[in-house]
C-alpha cells in the first residue's frame, strides 16, 4: 500500500499525509492475509497474490473513512477518525482517491498472473463492491426506518453482504484463483461457504467487543453501535426478548439522534442485553458458525496441498472469535 500511495503522491504532500493515515495505522491485515494463504493454500507462489491483497486493503481502508464519516464515530485503530481529524471534506476526498488507487495493483496483476486471472480478480472485486453498498445501505435503512421488527435472519442477510463478502468470501476466492492452474466451481463454492460462516463470526465477535472489550485494545469507540442504533445481533435478540414497554423505551432511545443521546439511554439499553443474556446469545451464534466453518475446511477441503496453510485456516476460525480486539 505505501508503495502505491508513494507512486501516486508526494510524500511531503498533504495529500499523502491524509491518504496514508488508515493504511499505516496498526490493523489486523485480515483480509490480505487471507488473499496470500489461499494462493498458498494449493501451492502457488503468494507473491503473486499480493497486488490483489493490497487491492483489497485499500478499498478496506476507503470502505472504514466512508463508514466513519456516515457513523460520525470518533475512533479508529485507536486514534481520531479522519474526519475528526482532518474534517469532513478531506476525509470524504481521502475515502474518494483511497478506492481509485485500489485499481493501480489491480492493473499490475497483468504482468504477474495474465490477463485470464487479472480479470477474473477484477469481477470478484467488482462483486464485492457491489454486495459491500448493498450490505450498507440496508444497514443504514433499519437505522433510519428505526426498525424494531427485525429477525436473526435480516442480520444475516445485511453481514453477508456487508462483512462476508469483502472481509473473508472474496480474499479467498481471489487468492485461490492466483494460486491454482484453474479453480473449480465446487473449489470456489466451498470456499464461499467458508467464508460466509467465519464472516458472520467475525462481524458479531465485532459486536461484542464493542460492548466488552478495552477501548485500548479495541481501538473504536465503546458501546459505539449503541449510540449508533446499528441493529446487531444483539440488539435483535434483545428487541425479541423484552417486554412491550422496554422495546417502547428502546425504540425511543434508537430514535434519537447520536449527539441527543445520554449515558443513562446508553446505560438503559446495555442493562437490558444483561438482563435477557443478549451478549451471551451472540457469542454462541458466533461460535456455532465458526465451528461450522471448521467442519467445512476438515470435511470439504482435501484439495489445499499445503497443510501449513490449512492449519493457518483452522487457526482463523479459533482467532475470530476468541480476539480482544
Amino acid at each position: 500500500m505505501q508503495y502505491y500511495l508513494k507512486k501516486n503522491f508526494r510524500p511531503a504532500s498533504l495529500a499523502y499525509k491524509v491518504l496514508s493515515d488508515y493504511p499505516t495505522r496498526p490493523g489486523k491485515g485480515i483480509r490480505p492475509a487471507l488473499c496470500l494463504a489461499a494462493a498458498a493454500s494449493v501451492g502457488g507462489d503468494y507473491n503473486k497474490a499480493i497486488d490483489t491483497g493490497a487491492a483489497i486493503e485499500l478499498l478496506h481502508n476507503a470502505f472504514l473513512i466512508k463508514d466513519d464519516i456516515v457513523d460520525q464515530s470518533l475512533y479508529r485503530r485507536g486514534d481520531l477518525t479522519l474526519n475528526r481529524k482532518y474534517g469532513l471534506a478531506l476525509a470524504a476526498n481521502a475515502g474518494d482517491a483511497v478506492k481509485i488507487l485500489s485499481m493501480s495493483p489491480l492493473i499490475d496483476n497483468l504482468g504477474s498472473i495474465g490477463v485470464q486471472k487479472s480479470l477474473q480478480v477484477i469481477l470478484e472485486i467488482q462483486e464485492m463492491a457491489r454486495r459491500s453498498v448493498e450490505g450498507q445501505i440496508m444497514e443504514l435503512t433499519y437505522v433510519k426506518q428505526n426498525r424494531t421488527d427485525l429477525k436473526p435472519r435480516d442480520y444475516f442477510r445485511l453481514c453477508e453482504n456487508k462483512t462476508c463478502w469483502y472481509t473473508v468470501i472474496t480474499p479467498v476466492r481471489t487468492g485461490l484463483i492466483i494460486g491454482s492452474e484453474h479453480a473449480t466451481p465446487e473449489q470456489l463454492d466451498t470456499f464461499t461457504r467458508f467464508g460466509l460462516n467465519i464472516g458472520l463470526a467475525f462481524q458479531i465477535t465485532d459486536d461484542t467487543l464493542n460492548l466488552t472489550a478495552s477501548q485500548k485494545l479495541y481501538g473504536k469507540e465503546i458501546k459505539g453501535d449503541i449510540l449508533e442504533g446499528k441493529r446487531t445481533l444483539i440488539l435483535i435478540h434483545l428487541l425479541n426478548s423484552c417486554t412491550s414497554h422496554e422495546r417502547k423505551r428502546i425504540r425511543r432511545i434508537l430514535k434519537t439522534p447520536r449527539d441527543n443521546k445520554t449515558d443513562s439511554d446508553v446505560a438503559y439499553v446495555e442493562e437490558l442485553m444483561q438482563k435477557y443474556y443478549s451478549i451471551e446469545y451472540a457469542e454462541k451464534i458466533a461460535l456455532s458458525l465458526a465451528i461450522k466453518a471448521e467442519r467445512i475446511l476438515l470435511d470439504e477441503c482435501d484439495w489445499m496441498t499445503e497443510k501449513r496453510w490449512k492449519q493457518f485456516f483452522l487457526d482463523q476460525t479459533s482467532y475470530i472469535i476468541k480476539r480482544k480486539k
